[in-house]
């Protein structure tokens, strides 16, 4: 095939993610001599493991045409919630069982008012934000828990096949999402949904179960990553998850997932949260100064947003 035929607006659309990994890797390879080494590319999947899985879930909730804005406060209500009852005396499972149920209520919570009150995600979220941090302060008292059962730490810091459990935990819950939404019913009414809501009421989707599916989702995967969080800490902090939901928003923007819902999918997410710690690493090797990496952060995703807009407009 010659180079004149390749359609490279649709090569970029397809690979520009992936394109742009490899650089950054390279880029910041010749940078630091220690950046691509086994011990650092773990370090880059543990860290990015938390925003991943919450990132996972949010795409869920933006390609039905949603937004999650309580995640980080739902993470840290379900944390402290999960550690207090097992620091209690309760089974470490049954305590994170309840932990994970407490999360999937919250985002039916959240859903109920979305599908069936007719209100904003963005208002409804945003509600869920202060209310379940607070919850989170009043349950506490505003202290951290701590003394948590090994069980706890073997969640942040155990280890299986070589790689760290929160790797393991972050790649299930990956495989899960994209399967849902690839390969079953739910997901092409997740999309649908987002594409032209009432095309798909009128297709006979029953849209408000699946918008509540949607939320119900995030909160189920902001309590995964409670727990994966309270593991590492080997504490559950009330104040935890602050700005984890703009880190998971940013993750599935720069991901290539359309914020105006029905287009998307957790690889392109998974890429995004791999940018976006790659970048957050390689700026700390190099010592760049915390404000600097959230202002180039910032710039990352107003760069992605740029892109695909760019590239859905040349499409039409």
């Amino acid at each position: 095939m010659s180079l004149a035929r390749i359609n490279w607006r649709e090569l970029l659309a397809r690979f520009g993610l992936v394109l742009a990994l490899v650089a950054l890797v390279i880029i910041l390879s010749a940078m630091s001599d220690r950046f691509l080494t086994q011990s650092n590319i773990i370090n880059v999947l543990r860290q990015i493991s938390i925003n991943a899985i919450i990132a996972a879930g949010m795409t869920v909730v933006i390609i039905g045409r949603g937004i999650d804005l309580s995640v980080g406060s739902l993470l840290a209500l379900t944390g402290v919630v999960g550690a207090s009852l097992a620091v209690g005396g309760l089974p470490a499972g049954v305590a994170i069982a309840a932990a994970l149920g407490l999360g999937l209520a919250m985002g039916v919570f959240n859903g109920a008012f979305v599908a069936y009150a007719g209100i904003a995600p963005f208002i409804v979220t945003l509600a869920g934000l202060t209310i379940f941090r607070g919850m989170a302060l009043a349950f506490t008292d505003g202290r951290p828990v701590s003394g948590l059962p090994p069980a706890f730490m073997t969640i942040g810091y155990g280890s299986f096949l070589g790689l760290p459990v929160p790797i393991w935990i972050m790649l299930g819950f990956l495989i899960a999402t994209h399967v849902i939404l690839r390969y079953t019913a739910l997901g092409r009414a997740i999309y649908a949904i987002g594409g032209n809501e009432e095309a798909a009421r009128l297709s006979g989707i029953p849209v408000r179960r699946v918008v509540l599916f949607t939320f119900a989702y995030s909160g189920l995967a902001a309590a995964i990553a409670s727990m994966v969080l309270t593991g590492r800490l080997n504490s559950a902090q009330p104040s935890a998850g602050v700005m984890f939901e703009l880190d998971a928003i940013a993750a599935v923007v720069v991901g290539g997932t359309s914020l105006f819902g029905g287009k998307g999918g957790v690889f392109g997410t998974l890429v995004g949260a791999l940018i976006i710690g790659v970048i957050n690493n390689g700026m700390n090797l190099l010592n760049v100064p915390s404000f600097y990496q959230q202002i180039v952060k910032g710039g990352v995703i107003l760069t992605a947003l740029l892109i695909e807009r760019l590239v859905s407009t040349r499409r039409t």
